[in-house]
């Protein structure tokens, strides 16, 4: 009782801060919001106006004569498209063999009693601390034959340690008593954790899927360094092409369309509708995973 008391004593002393702790704080918040907030207006803004409005107004926050043009554009563009399908399929697909592994894993070495368990723990959790390098890493992908295949993609980091930690300080909180009257009642270990644990876990499952899809979804660094037949990079690589290199010789008619006597669209518009394009889909996808987010981390973090 005393522990509860002087817990509710500090939560309230702390929310009892003077008005103007209160107004830097909001202050601070609505700042960093603003220098997050502006440059992605400002690229939205470029890539809805027309092309001979941006280099008048480079740093505009609406657009000014607003048009689809550049839109139009991407969506015509077979480069973009392409790329566009095998993120898709490479987040799909490497997302559920993330999550099928660590479940697997998690749970299994959630219990001490299994065979092997600190060693197989340990075999998980070292390289967090100690990694390889590129070059062996590289010589083991090309003898496994996984150079421009797009599974490189999928198998490469298929249980992130960190994610496994997470989940399976997630099933430690799930309290035995379930698992122990499911197995009297004759379920086996895989019946319990597909018909008990895996409902049980949608909170971490989501949080989980969300960093998983993510990290797929914006990995460059893998079809960079391991995708030689650009007709199989993904989006983003693609899109680094576009942005840092100013590469856009496969665009298709990207010279014609940027004639001054027929300017419809510009780099920049390129650039900035091809942004918008690749964020987009995770913009929409984070608000249906965030009732289940901090609920995950919150739980995945407390007991280890």
């Amino acid at each position: 009782m005393n522990a509860r008391s002087s817990k509710s004593t500090s939560a309230s002393s702390l929310s009892q801060n003077p008005w103007w702790a209160q107004l830097l704080i909001y202050l601070a918040l609505t700042l960093l919001g603003l220098i997050t907030f502006i440059p992605i207006l400002n690229v939205i803004a470029i890539s809805f106006s027309e092309a001979s409005q941006i280099r008048l107004n480079p740093m505009m926050l609406f657009p000014k004569q607003p048009t689809l043009s550049a839109y139009g554009y991407i969506f015509g563009t077979s480069v973009l498209t392409r790329s566009f399908l095998i993120t898709v399929w490479v987040t799909a697909a490497g997302t559920f063999f993330n999550l099928l592994f660590t479940s697997a894993a998690a749970y299994g070495l959630s219990k001490s009693k299994v065979p092997g368990y600190s060693f197989f723990t340990w075999l998980i959790i070292i390289p967090m601390l100690i990694g390889a390098g590129l070059i062996p890493y590289y010589l083991l992908v090309k003898n496994l034959g996984l150079v421009d295949s797009l599974w490189i993609f999928v198998v490469s980091g298929l249980v992130s340690p960190f994610n496994f930690v997470l989940m399976r300080n997630f099933f430690w909180s799930i309290p035995e008593a379930l698992e122990e009257s499911a197995s009297i009642d004759g379920a086996s270990e895989m019946t319990i954790l597909w018909k008990i644990i895996i409902p049980l876990s949608k909170p971490v499952l989501a949080t989980v899927g969300l960093f998983y899809a993510v990290g797929h979804w914006n990995d460059y660094f893998t079809g960079l360094i391991f995708i030689n037949d650009s007709s199989k990079w993904p989006l983003q690589v693609v899109l680094r092409s576009i942005i840092i290199d100013q590469n856009m010789m496969n665009m298709g008619a990207l010279p014609q369309i940027m004639d001054p006597s027929k300017m419809v669209v510009t780099q920049e518009n390129i650039k900035a509708a091809a942004i918008m394009f690749a964020i987009a889909p995770i913009m929409l996808v984070y608000p249906f995973l965030q009732k289940y987010f901090v609920k995950g981390i919150m739980i995945g973090s407390v007991k280890g």
